[in-house]
């Protein structure tokens, strides 16, 4: 048994799998060295890559054409700016009383939708990999996409079933995550969750997640942390991350069965490349000091082998 981590990424078009799964772990390495102490060595990481089953190529990191829908606008750039301790004691009060008025207004007590059509409206035009995620729409394959992500994500869990997981899951992620977390929690199990930048509060995720477990013979409506998380779940958002608007997840999601529940963080994600700034960004939400803090805690528990603790005790002693 180790310890693996498995990252999932969110929406959009990415880079091809192997140039995301490199930058991700840049942008891991980067949180750890500026904010924790240094870890012995690399843990297995995987990343879930599935932008190529909505999209026919990735994005590619050579166009040089701003033109090109291949372009790739993103890139993942060390961190240029640092982490600045940011006052938005105004901002979330606000935003908590826009959020519970919001959820009163589209969501009844049953978490069925009000303004079904609406919501889909929006769905659509704003959030096309989602859309296509829950509108049961077919891949190029002619498989439905909803369960042919979901059934990625399950199969690199089983294959680790024996080992300690830490998931981290970005944006759309998070929730191909809670859906394979609590639709298959007899199959799959997991250290800890870590959400970044999730949608899972919006009012039509909600509903949609909650009428589907009704499906699964579920006594409640009600969410719940999924039983397959054994220690942790950790949520972090940047307040001005419109995709994780709804910051607060512990307002939707109830402790699970076996005691787990959602711990929800407010950081300053600082992604800027070409001038441009972007909350909602993965590489940003990794490389801060609190989810690199926990991510740390989960590695620093590992075991080294023999010859690594050899090597440090050695090197202890007569490398000043």
């Amino acid at each position: 048994m180790g310890k693996v981590i498995i990252a999932i990424h969110g929406l959009g078009n990415k880079p091809a799998a192997n140039i995301m799964q490199e930058w991700w772990w840049k942008s891991i390495s980067e949180g750890l060295q500026n904010h924790t102490k240094n870890i012995y060595h690399k843990p297995t990481f995987k990343v879930v890559y599935w932008a190529d089953v909505l999209y026919d190529q990735p994005k590619d990191e050579k166009c040089t054409d701003p033109e090109n829908p291949l372009y790739l606008d993103e890139p993942y750039e060390p961190e240029i700016f640092p982490q600045i301790i940011k006052d938005h004691a105004v901002r979330q009060k606000i935003m908590d009383a826009i959020v519970f008025e919001v959820n009163k207004i589209f969501l009844n007590d049953d978490y069925s939708l009000n303004f079904s059509s609406l919501n889909d409206l929006i769905m659509k035009k704003y959030f096309k990999d989602l859309n296509a995620y829950y509108s049961n729409g077919l891949n190029n394959s002619q498989q439905p996409i909803r369960e042919t992500l979901r059934n990625r994500l399950k199969s690199v869990l089983v294959e680790h079933i024996n080992d300690d997981i830490l998931l981290i899951a970005h944006s759309m992620g998070s929730i191909i995550a809670f859906d394979v977390l609590s639709l298959f929690s007899d199959e799959v199990q997991i250290d800890t969750l870590i959400t970044m930048g999730s949608p899972l509060g919006f009012p039509s995720v909600i509903s949609k997640i909650a009428n589907e477990l009704k499906l699964k013979n579920r006594k409640t409506h009600k969410l719940e942390a999924p039983s397959s998380i054994k220690n942790n779940w950790f949520n972090f958002s940047d307040l001005e991350d419109r995709v994780a608007f709804n910051y607060k997840l512990d307002d939707d999601i109830s402790e699970s069965l076996n005691g787990i529940k959602v711990f929800d963080f407010v950081v300053n994600n600082n992604y800027t490349t070409r001038g441009k700034y972007n909350p909602h960004k993965a590489y940003g939400y990794l490389r801060t000091p609190e989810v690199a803090k926990k991510i740390y805690e989960f590695l620093s528990m590992e075991p080294l082998p023999l010859y690594l603790k050899v090597w440090y005790y050695v090197r202890t002693i007569f490398i000043k």
